[in-house]
């Protein structure tokens, strides 16, 4: 099973990860998700949801494979303690690891340089330099739900579902006209209003 890690943090949206969570852990996907966390300790999300991370990361080893890190936005972008990621983002963008983020999770990313060198996108411009006053990227920012640049995506707080699609694709668990069906599905439902 090639793993996907999902950083977790004490209030962290767990909706905006739900969607290609469940679908990935599908079985015959080939795709198996592993929590992590800066610490061991019970993660509560924003809809109150406790999750006990399956890794570290005081101890984690960074010999364990793993094809993809999925960092979902939350309440605990700004605190000092969930900036010890930067490690493990680091060391993703070393190996060639995708690296997906969504809402306050890609300010996190702009703080630390991580995409001012690719297309991407994030709540709004102006939320963003607020929120990074290290970002750099005005020039690769793009009006968009989601953006799939290389190894790096990124998505605004309201696009998980463009979020998942992208996320999908660039693993090949969906692709053509059975990803266009799956998005059409959660985007607009079994019954057209």
């Amino acid at each position: 099973m090639k793993k996907v890690l999902l950083f977790i943090t004490d209030g962290f949206s767990d909706w905006e990860a739900s969607y290609v969570t469940a679908e990935l852990n599908k079985p015959g996907t080939g795709f198996q998700v592993q929590t992590i966390a800066i610490d061991k300790d019970p993660k509560i999300s924003m809809g109150g949801l406790t999750v006990l991370p399956d890794y570290s990361l005081q101890d984690f080893s960074f010999k364990l494979e793993f094809v993809m890190l999925i960092i979902p936005g939350g309440t605990g972008w700004r605190e000092e303690k969930n900036q010890q990621v930067k490690k493990l983002v680091d060391f993703c963008f070393g190996k060639d690891i995708p690296v997906a983020a969504i809402c306050d999770a890609t300010t996190f990313l702009g703080n630390h340089g991580f995409l001012d060198h690719h297309k991407h996108t994030g709540n709004s411009l102006p939320y963003l330099k607020e929120g990074a006053p290290y970002y750099r990227g005005d020039e690769k920012y793009i009006e968009e739900q989601s953006v799939s640049d290389g190894c790096l995506i990124t998505a605004n707080g309201s696009g998980a579902l463009e979020f998942s699609r992208d996320i999908l694709s660039k693993l090949d668990v969906l692709e053509g006209k059975e990803l266009k069906e799956w998005y059409a599905l959660f985007k607009t439902g079994f019954i057209k209003s």
